[in-house]
């Protein structure tokens, strides 16, 4: 079986970013190949969080939830970028 999967090394271990149903014990081989990941830590600090959230949620809402629930956010995003970012 050939599975690719995203990991973090930290602390001399091999950390995966989701879950990995392998049996304990279990030997595999391991390709690395470093991602050149752009953002700073900054962004994967917010990415470790969203995940550490996530896993304590019962369970994970689906596409047509979130959409429903972001529909009642009053306002444009797009628009509050532009004027922001005072380009347009």
């Amino acid at each position: 079986m050939l599975r690719q999967i995203e990991a973090i090394y930290e602390g001399g271990v091999l950390r995966p970013l989701e879950p990995v149903e392998l049996p304990e014990s279990e030997q595999v081989t391991l390709t690395i190949s470093i991602s050149a990941r752009g953002g700073s830590k900054r962004d994967w600090a917010v990415v470790e969080m969203a995940r550490t959230e996530t896993a304590r949620l019962a369970r994970i809402p689906i596409i047509e939830e979130v959409r429903a629930a972001l529909a009642v956010i009053p306002g444009s995003l797009s628009a509050d970028l532009i004027a922001d970012r005072r380009d347009y």
